[in-house]
């Protein structure tokens, strides 16, 4: 059995001051990396992907709105023109910097309000994967499983790795509950863990009222900004380790090689 932690990182902002980066890539597989548009510089990309490279792990560009000013989590409504614009000038900053350190782009997982509405929606989900088979078509998409993101990553012939996440709960549609609700997060550690657990023995999202949807699972996510994030995220580890998981890069599991 092989499994993937990965993690949304390089989110140094006014909201966030990325102190959880260090030790977080220190136990994960694959970092997420903000590419200043909701979150991050410059110079806070470089040094993500430096520490990517003393940790081995996999990085992937985590594209958003272009608003710092609420995280990049504000649904924000562009133009198929826009969207294509806006996710390829991310990657290519990004990959820019990553080749400067001699590392490669493996994977591609679009952030906050984003990511929600190409859940929701195939032709932003399209014009997303569009953009990055044009950047490269080696990029896996990372995403909600059963979602439109997975359905367009088919039709685009694209790499696409199904993500469900360590600190969050689901809704009966298999979405993320929305961040304003009250049981939307989860911040204890063991009921992360159980949960996760449960999703990988059975491969299927367990909704917050216990409805199961069945479904293929790639990579589990914790969100690097989380108040419990780091100890979430060793917890997990260890967890998964002691049952016989073996961690492995995104790039580097079996399905896509």
């Amino acid at each position: 059995m092989e499994a993937n932690l990965n993690c949304d990182l390089g989110e140094k902002s006014h909201h966030y001051d990325g102190k959880n980066d260090e030790i977080l890539m220190q136990i994960i597989n694959t970092a997420n990396i903000a590419c200043g548009f909701h979150a991050g510089d410059n110079e806070t990309m470089s040094q993500t992907i430096k520490l990517a490279k003393i940790n081995n792990i996999s990085i992937g560009a985590h594209p958003s709105f272009d608003d710092k000013e609420n995280f990049g989590r504000k649904r924000i409504y562009l133009s198929e023109t826009e969207v294509t614009k806006l996710v390829i000038d991310q990657i290519n900053i990004l990959n820019e910097l990553a080749q400067q350190a001699d590392m490669e782009l493996t994977h591609i997982k679009p952030h906050g309000a984003l990511n929600n509405m190409a859940c929701e929606n195939y032709e932003l989900s399209l014009t997303i994967g569009s953009a990055i088979k044009e950047c490269n078509p080696n990029l896996i998409y990372m995403g909600l499983p059963l979602t439109e993101m997975e359905r367009a990553a088919k039709k685009l012939n694209l790499k696409f790795a199904a993500e469900i996440f360590a600190d969050r709960n689901y809704d009966d549609s298999g979405l993320l509950l929305s961040r304003d609700k009250e049981n939307s997060l989860i911040t204890e550690p063991q009921k992360a863990v159980d949960n996760v657990k449960r999703m990988l023995e059975h491969k299927a999202i367990y909704c917050y009222s216990g409805k199961k949807i069945l479904c293929d699972i790639d990579t589990i996510c914790i969100h690097g900004d989380g108040v419990s994030a780091v100890e979430i995220a060793d917890y997990l580890n260890k967890e998964l380790i002691k049952d016989g998981f073996v961690m492995k890069k995104l790039d580097q599991l079996s399905k896509f090689n």
